[in-house]
């Protein structure tokens, strides 16, 4: 799970109104793939934390410098529903035909009141959107492609297009007078949509797509298909951020990215074992993807011998590590790392968790640690030879004119407001409290604040110090922490 910042543009894609931007933190990134087989029109959904990438010969080209990881986005939060975002990729004739592979897009949710459900589409141009011609087209529809389902608070989604590997019929892109392609992901409906051109989308009660903070890499490459309205003052159809009247224009890029393979890349396709002894004949990354061992070096699978591979079987009910097939691991329930053993690899790893607040809370399995949002500090370690990280709390001047996330000491040394530990700038009442931990407004933080977390401890929020809705644990560490006269 990957924990990123972000910022929210509260801005319509007509123009309407000037941008306010609302400094927010992603609680996750997650990836939605969704892998569709030309041939047939069926399609696989795989959901699961984002993953780091593994160098392959298919080539990514994006416009954002974005490692779609923890950093700084900006949501585009007056995105409105029907409109589509888009980037156009311009390559060398000598790499067409292209073999596309995937295409992939942020979208964000700002402080969501509710859980958000958006249905989406994606688009495949040869050309670029304006003169070319669209190729392939998927839309989710609730059932077969699921839609883009994120839950309440501050949360980013990566959905990923995928073309399936196994599939006999891929995809492939021609040469065109703008020797390009573009992809194009569109809001076919938001979970509250508002009135286009009128009203903006509920910024806490839908989903947006996203661009970065480091301003235009491309203006040409990067696109938008707005929507027609009597006050829709940025006009309608296709743009380029160049032809986007500059009211109306994002500041970033597009958080969107794709993979092809150029028609001259000898090792782009080569066998791909797989554990059951089948083999499938595409890229590195894509092999990698679905478990199997590549073979470089444009091998056909008629040549690779694949067999039946054991790997490193991980049981949970008993502890124990196999090395046998996949099969069989399936069959007992156990979990499968293919083209490893038992020896590469630690099952059920235990050590060291931190908490929010910079404690040690002993040693436990790294999945019990993250399940509480604890930092696991690594296999066989102990709180005796860990040091947890300083906690972050939230860190505020006096007068309250803006807030960051930061530790005691660095708060105390620009002479601010301290939160306490495990508070956050998300909280409702962050430097609003002049005397945090104060909660009857006494004047002080004593046995009587201590006496309300107390009575009210679980959900009741009479004691609730960090504004998180309940009394708790967290609450009296901030009492404690700023116990005496304010």
């Amino acid at each position: 799970m990957y924990t990123a910042a972000a910022t929210v543009m509260l801005m319509t894609a007509c123009g309407a109104g000037q941008p306010e931007e609302v400094s927010v933190r992603l609680d996750a990134v997650r990836l939605v793939q969704v892998r569709v087989s030309p041939s047939t029109g069926q399609t696989t959904v795989d959901e699961r934390p984002l993953l780091p990438r593994r160098n392959c010969p298919a080539e990514e080209v994006a416009h954002t410098d974005s490692d779609f990881g923890p950093g700084q986005y900006i949501v585009q939060a007056g995105f409105e529903q029907h409109e589509a975002a888009a980037a156009s990729y311009v390559l060398n004739t000598d790499a067409f035909p292209v073999h596309f592979h995937s295409a992939e897009m942020l979208f964000a949710t700002a402080n969501a009141t509710t859980q958000t459900t958006t249905e989406w589409s994606f688009e495949l141009w040869q050309g670029t959107p304006d003169n070319g011609t669209m190729i392939e087209s998927y839309a989710s529809d609730g059932s077969i492609l699921p839609h883009l389902v994120m839950p309440p608070g501050t949360t980013g989604t990566i959905l990923q297009i995928l073309v399936d590997p196994g599939d006999p019929e891929q995809i492939f892109i021609d040469d065109n007078p703008e020797h390009a392609y573009t992809v194009a992901f569109r809001i076919e409906a938001h979970h509250s949509p508002g009135v286009p051109c009128l009203s903006a989308p509920d910024p806490q009660q839908n989903a947006f797509p996203t661009t970065d903070v480091s301003g235009l890499a491309s203006q040409p490459g990067n696109w938008i298909d707005a929507i027609d309205g009597t006050l829709c003052v940025c006009g309608a159809g296709w743009f380029s951020f160049q032809q986007f009247p500059s009211i109306c224009t994002p500041s970033g890029d597009w958080v969107m990215r794709s993979t092809y393979t150029p028609f001259e890349c000898a090792d782009a396709n080569s066998a791909c074992c797989l554990g059951d002894g089948s083999c499938q004949q595409t890229t590195e990354s894509t092999c990698d993807a679905i478990g199997g061992a590549w073979t470089p070096g444009n091998v056909s699978c008629a040549d690779a011998g694949c067999d039946v591979q054991t790997g490193a079987c991980c049981v949970e009910s008993t502890g124990a590590c196999v090395d046998v097939e996949q099969d069989v691991c399936a069959g007992f329930g156990g979990e499968f790392h293919f083209g490893q053993d038992c020896s590469d690899i630690v099952c059920f790893p235990e050590g060291a968790c931190c908490t929010t607040v910079g404690e040690c809370a002993g040693v436990m399995a790294q999945s019990d640690c993250e399940l509480f949002g604890g930092a696991f500090m690594g296999d066989g370690t102990d709180c005796d030879s860990v040091s947890c990280p300083e906690p972050m709390g939230w860190c505020c001047p006096e007068d309250g004119s803006f807030c960051v996330d930061q530790t005691e000491a660095v708060c105390d040394a620009f002479g601010a407001v301290w939160g306490g530990a495990g508070t956050s700038c998300d909280d409702g009442d962050a430097c609003n409290a002049s005397c945090p931990g104060d909660l009857n407004d006494s004047g002080a933080v004593d046995v009587d604040d201590i006496l309300l977390i107390l009575s009210g401890w679980g959900d009741n929020d009479d004691g609730d110090a960090d504004g998180d809705g309940d009394s708790d644990v967290d609450d009296l560490l901030i009492v404690l922490g700023n116990y005496g006269p304010c």
